[in-house]
């Protein structure tokens, strides 16, 4: 399949919005599950998009920007993900072996702007100073729009300049070695979530994580959806149990504070 020079704008503008998103943090559609939806509907097989965006979103579930520190891109990984697997007809699981190295792209290009940025930190110092809140402004948004852009500059040349080289990379490369991008890319989804519990998981969550392992493993489903449904039942539990305990902790202490003023009959001195 190719990408015609629209469609490659197309990407080429999506990634600019998504690129800013991770920029800011502000609406999440940078996540890969959304970036490849998205780049499923621009090429025009959504299917394709939601498999190879649900894969890399397992990947990556686990890694987030701390502090200084920047995770590989997930915004390329989405990207490039879905356009390898449009454009060479690999497996969703194979595409994300293929994209690591795209990802790998974006997180060093996010950190040389983190260091070339420190550029404006004494004028901002200045402004800051000077209470001129449009200098900082300006800054704030000539930053972000090196950022944007450059995603874009990135995405085009990606998807759609570089297609055909990536496409004859891709299948020159021996059954051995594509094999193995698919064993790995199926691996990757479970290290993924298993770095995530590492961070998430408590003693308190184990019944959860149980009934959730013991339907996925061993109940007969055509799709994760009954997992997906038992997990919304058991946050409804708790969080209904939950707003139900706040309101008898108030009227506990309501009644207690009654208690101790000795109600109606005390009227004081």
């Amino acid at each position: 399949m190719q990408i015609t020079l629209m469609q490659g704008i197309l990407l080429a503008i999506m990634t600019i919005i998504v690129g800013l998103d991770f920029f800011v943090e502000a609406f999440f559609v940078f996540r890969p599950l959304m970036v490849s939806t998205f780049t499923g509907i621009i090429l025009g097989d959504v299917v394709l998009g939601l498999k190879v965006g649900a894969l890399i979103e397992l990947a990556f579930a686990g890694l987030t920007p701390a502090g200084g520190t920047q995770p590989p891109n997930p915004v390329f990984a989405g990207l490039m993900g879905t356009v390898l697997a449009y454009t060479t007809g690999c497996q969703p699981s194979a595409a994300l072996g293929l994209c690591l190295p795209f990802s790998f792209l974006g997180q060093y290009l996010i950190l040389f702007y983190y260091s070339a940025f420190s550029f404006f930190m004494g004028k901002a110092d200045k402004a800051a100073s000077e209470a001129d809140t449009g200098a900082i402004a300006k800054i704030n948004l000539t930053t972000m729009a090196i950022v944007s852009i450059s995603y874009g500059v990135v995405a085009f040349l990606c998807t759609y300049v570089a297609q055909e080289p990536m496409k004859m990379f891709v299948n020159s490369l021996p059954e051995v070695i594509t094999h193995g991008l698919e064993v790995a890319g199926g691996i990757l989804p479970a290290v993924g979530f298993g770095m995530l519990l590492r961070v998430m998981m408590k003693t308190k969550y184990t019944p959860y994580f149980i009934a959730g392992f013991l339907m996925a493993s061993f109940c007969d489903m055509p799709n994760l959806l009954p997992v997906a449904l038992l997990g919304t039942v058991f946050a409804l539990i708790d969080f209904f149990g939950a707003k139900q305990r706040k309101q008898d902790i108030e009227e506990a202490l309501q009644n207690a504070s009654i208690d101790n003023f000795g109600g109606d009959d005390n009227v004081g001195i």
